[in-house]
């Protein structure tokens, strides 16, 4: 364990963005299932209201630095083809 007060301090933090960031690929990950259950309904409606929302969301996570932006690249072009593919 560390003992100067930096350390503690670093540590203290760590834990407290390690939190945050659960939270966050938690909520990544909800939108990311529930927009491929909307694409496999093939409600075109409530596709393109969740594929809004979803890649507002993966912008998000990416500027949070909580994805990597190529993957944040490869997520919107994956489900853009997907919603294209079902259209």
């Amino acid at each position: 364990m560390a003992t100067h007060a930096s350390a503690l301090k670093a540590h203290r933090q760590s834990l407290v963005h390690r939190e945050r960031n659960r939270k966050f690929r938690s909520q990544l990950r909800t939108t990311l299932k529930q927009i491929r259950t909307v694409i496999d309904s093939k409600d075109s409606a409530a596709v393109k209201k969740q594929l809004g929302q979803a890649v507002s969301v993966i912008d998000k996570m990416a500027a949070k630095g909580i994805i990597h932006r190529n993957t944040a690249s490869r997520y919107k072009s994956r489900l853009s083809a997907r919603v294209a593919k079902s259209a």
